[in-house]
């Protein structure tokens, strides 16, 4: 299926950003990739990409130069996935020394802009597969009524009494389907289950540490002392395939 996909380009050099417009473009036409339509803009410095909250809300894809002055690059990344969490980020990058901080900003891949020519193409069809799995969906009957989500719209799921509680992006739904039936129809879409009370969409981790996880809602959950290796591994696991 063909798709529309809003793409974010902000480096301070205009000779920067106009080689990515057109490495992007030269991979739309080429390819023969999903995209049938790139709506691109550009941003000469991170203050610029951040207020763009209209374009943000529904932008897919971000390429940023980490590079910018003070710092600003890694800033700006880590402002935008506490904010728009579904946005995949490229840190553009002249070198690698910031690569390390830039995981810590949850960035989805760092490219390199000497190579640029040679790695976009693979990039994007990384990208591709990534939001195609994201855009997965679920038909459940909810005490709301009959609703499908996309796996990227839930945050996570709690047991609250005899319901599980779905907090996705813009509202709360309930349900009586067991924790376990939900876990199965989520498999392969990103969910990680950190004990019986919880089931996580893994897009939305910051952190797991000292048994406490923290999602970019700002809310913390306790990991059991029993779980906590293997909810660890998982997640590096799904981390290392972005």
């Amino acid at each position: 299926m063909k798709i529309t996909m809003k793409i974010a380009v902000c480096d301070g050099r205009r000779e920067d950003r106009t080689r990515v417009r057109e490495l992007l473009e030269a991979y739309q036409q080429e390819s023969g990739s999903e995209i049938k339509h790139l709506e691109i803009r550009e941003y000469a410095s991170g203050a610029a990409l951040c207020a763009d909250d209209e374009f943000l809300q529904s932008c897919k894809l971000l390429f940023l130069d980490i590079n910018m002055e003070a710092m600003e690059g890694l800033r700006t990344a880590r402002q935008i996935k506490e904010k728009y969490p579904a946005i995949h980020v490229i840190l553009v990058t002249a070198c690698m020394n910031y690569a390390l901080d830039g995981y810590k900003v949850k960035a989805s891949r760092f490219l390199l802009k000497e190579d640029l020519e040679q790695t976009l193409g693979e990039c994007m069809d990384d990208i591709l597969k990534e939001i195609g799995q994201e855009s997965q969906t679920i038909t459940l009957d909810f005490v709301e009524g009959k609703i499908q989500l996309r796996a990227d719209e839930i945050i996570y799921i709690e047991t609250n009494k005899h319901k599980n509680v779905f907090y996705t992006q813009n509202r709360v739904l309930n349900i009586y389907k067991k924790m376990d039936e939900l876990e199965e129809a989520l498999r392969g879409m990103g969910f990680l289950r950190i004990h019986q009370s919880f089931l996580i969409n893994m897009r939305y981790i910051v952190k797991i540490s000292s048994y406490l996880m923290t999602l970019t809602t700002g809310k913390e959950i306790s990991v059991p002392k029993s779980r906590y290796p293997e909810v660890k591994r998982q997640y590096t696991l799904f981390k290392t395939a972005l």
